[in-house]
């Protein structure tokens, strides 16, 4: 895995904030904040809190993300 690689993780969306950034909670019971990634913008993706979501997490900054996918309704 080289250094620019990004990890891709599911997660569970807790908050919505403004500005298209959510605040999803990892399977490891991490918090982190995730922007939405480009192709679920243009296809208008509509997220709630409950969602399962892929969060693309950032190499420089674990803490910041962006959601690649939407996974479906958590249990």
């Amino acid at each position: 895995m080289g250094a620019d690689q990004a990890v891709r993780v599911p997660a569970t969306v807790v908050e919505e904030r403004p500005s298209l950034i959510f605040q999803v909670v990892l399977d490891t019971r991490q918090k982190v904040l995730a922007h939405l990634a480009g192709g679920l913008k243009r296809n208008f993706v509509r997220l709630v809190p409950g969602d399962r979501v892929e969060v693309e997490l950032s190499p420089h900054d674990p803490a910041r993300g962006r959601i690649t996918r939407k996974i479906g309704k958590a249990e």
